[in-house]
């Protein structure tokens, strides 16, 4: 299994990491902890000896009810970031945004990813991504961050999430994204209540049996927090648990803040899944 990324091709015969860089001052998890470039980069520098196989640059916070970033502010953030990631390391880098002006210019700066969770729906965002041959991540999220844990509701949220991650991947496919440069994610937490995330985890095989490479991410969630009674950074233990359970279950791409504890952990579970030379 492979995910193509411009002039990249990402293995995924074993699952990887996919490492969070928050240069934002308001994320849930990090916020301000990497806003400056210095910052950013020395966290990025650790990413990469951590074993990350990604690095997932965002200069917007997407918590519930973070507020609206101009485009151009969250253009400042990253690019310098991006820049110096490009220059220091051969990692893949990966922009998330919702922006199709961010993307763009993200991608001039050296990433071949966007992870998006408006999943490419903006208008000309699936047009500048065919362009750009970048791999993309398709997530699902009921409503936008904002309002989305506002009483978030399904009548089945499998079928429902399922459902869109499809319409979502043909739309791209024929918007000339090639198939091979799609992964999805079932947005684990955005617009989803304590039972829908619990019941998507329970259910990943079937998003991992629909035709392209499955992303999860649920580091340091607020329903681990609800489930153990940990603040946010007290909850690696619960989101290495999720991990596992993800990669036994399908996943490829894991992300998350904690690379260095989750790159062991996925890495020990497709050693049992697959052996050591798999």
């Amino acid at each position: 299994m492979q995910w193509r990324c411009r002039d990249r091709i990402i293995d995924l015969t074993r699952p990887v990491v996919m490492g969070i860089l928050n240069v934002t001052p308001d994320s849930f998890s990090d916020g301000n902890r990497h806003a400056t470039r210095a910052a950013a980069l020395e966290r990025a520098a650790q990413i990469v000896r951590e074993g990350a196989a990604i690095i997932d640059v965002g200069g917007e916070s997407t918590r519930p009810g973070a507020g609206a970033v101009d485009e151009d502010v969250e253009i400042s953030r990253v690019v310098p970031v991006i820049e110096g990631i490009a220059a220091m390391s051969e990692i893949a880098i990966s922009i998330d945004s919702s922006k199709p002006k961010v993307m763009a210019a993200a991608v001039a700066a050296g990433a071949c990813i966007v992870n998006d969770v408006n999943a490419l729906r903006a208008p000309g965002a699936r047009t500048r991504a065919a362009q750009a041959g970048v791999g993309v991540c398709l997530m699902h999220m009921q409503g936008e961050p904002r309002t989305m844990q506002n009483s978030p509701h399904y009548t089945d949220v499998v079928l429902e999430v399922t459902e869109f991650l499809q319409s979502e991947r043909r739309k791209c496919i024929d918007a000339g994204i090639a198939p091979e440069s799609i992964v999805l994610d079932p947005g684990i937490g955005f617009g989803k209540g304590l039972e829908h995330n619990l019941t998507l985890l329970r259910e990943l095989p079937r998003f991992a049996a629909l035709g392209a490479p499955l992303l999860v991410g649920v580091s340091r969630k607020s329903f681990i927090g609800r489930i153990l009674g940990k603040a946010v950074d007290e909850r690696l233990y619960g989101g290495l648990a999720l991990a596992a359970l993800a990669v036994s279950d399908g996943a490829r791409i894991i992300r998350t803040h904690d690379v260095a504890a989750t790159h062991d952990a996925v890495r020990m579970v497709g050693a049992v899944l697959q052996g050591l030379e798999a």
